[in-house]
């Protein structure tokens, strides 16, 4: 693994208790942890699709967790999801698995074995290739080991780095938001603004620059970052380009 990076998990849950305890009990385990405290926010950061699992509570605010499920697996996100909800009806479940969950663990659970089916998840989605490559150009993005490399030289990048990294070259061609980056890198840490997804991709470009490779990163100056392969072209899209037209000839 990159840097001892761990897999990437999102929780998503309207408890901060449980939240808290979640993150801290899953770091333990060698995991990286992000949070989101409602529906839409965790919808957005799951929709990125840079995260090796998701634990995902039913009834949130704004959006429920059934909700956030079924947006997932209509936009072609394929995460492993595992509900964790105090919903405990047969039919509650059957529900969830049926919209596409990978499993069900009820409220109050047990650590211990909420933990051996996240592995069992992170062991299924590496085999089924839910940890796929990423490649852009000559750089290729190992998602299952978190390794980095530009025609084969290996870029050491920190956890938050490849983070941004996998965001934006998982939507490659697209236009990445900073608050769309912010959500995805960062969750809902208070003290994260789009100052820090700034100096992120600041960081990350110098790296890809040391390899020969930062021109696959660019800034859309008022809308955000751009992971592209294409020649560079025009990345402050305003329309056509205005050109001067000479007066006519007179005489």
């Amino acid at each position: 693994m990159l840097g001892g990076v761990g897999p990437r998990v999102l929780v998503v849950d309207d408890e901060v208790g449980v939240r808290r305890a979640l993150r801290r009990g899953l770091t333990a385990e060698g995991m990286e942890v992000l949070t989101a405290a409602d529906g839409h926010s965790a919808l957005r950061a799951a929709l990125t699709g840079s995260f090796d699992v998701v634990l995902l509570d039913i009834m949130l605010p704004g959006l429920s967790g059934y909700r956030v499920l079924e947006r997932m697996r209509a936009e072609g996100v394929h995460t492993p999801v595992l509900l964790v909800s105090a919903k405990d009806g047969e039919i509650d479940q059957a529900d969830g698995l049926d919209l596409g969950a990978d499993g069900y663990v009820v409220k109050p659970f047990s650590f211990v074995v909420l933990v051996a089916q996240v592995r069992a998840m992170l062991r299924r989605g590496a085999s089924a290739g839910a940890a796929r490559r990423l490649r852009l150009g000559e750089l290729v993005v190992e998602r299952a080991t978190r390794e980095v490399t530009v025609a084969g030289r290996p870029v050491s990048l920190s956890p938050r780095e490849y983070a941004v990294l996998d965001a934006l070259v998982g939507r490659a061609g697209s236009v990445v938001t900073k608050d769309e980056l912010l959500r995805a890198v960062w969750g809902d840490e208070q003290a994260a603004t789009r100052n820090a997804v700034e100096v992120y991709v600041g960081y990350l470009r110098r790296k890809l620059d040391a390899v020969g490779a930062g021109r696959l990163v660019r800034t859309v100056r008022g809308h955000g970052y751009l992971a592209s392969d294409e020649p560079d072209g025009d990345e402050n899209p305003q329309g056509p380009a205005r050109v001067a037209v000479p007066p006519p000839v007179r005489g």
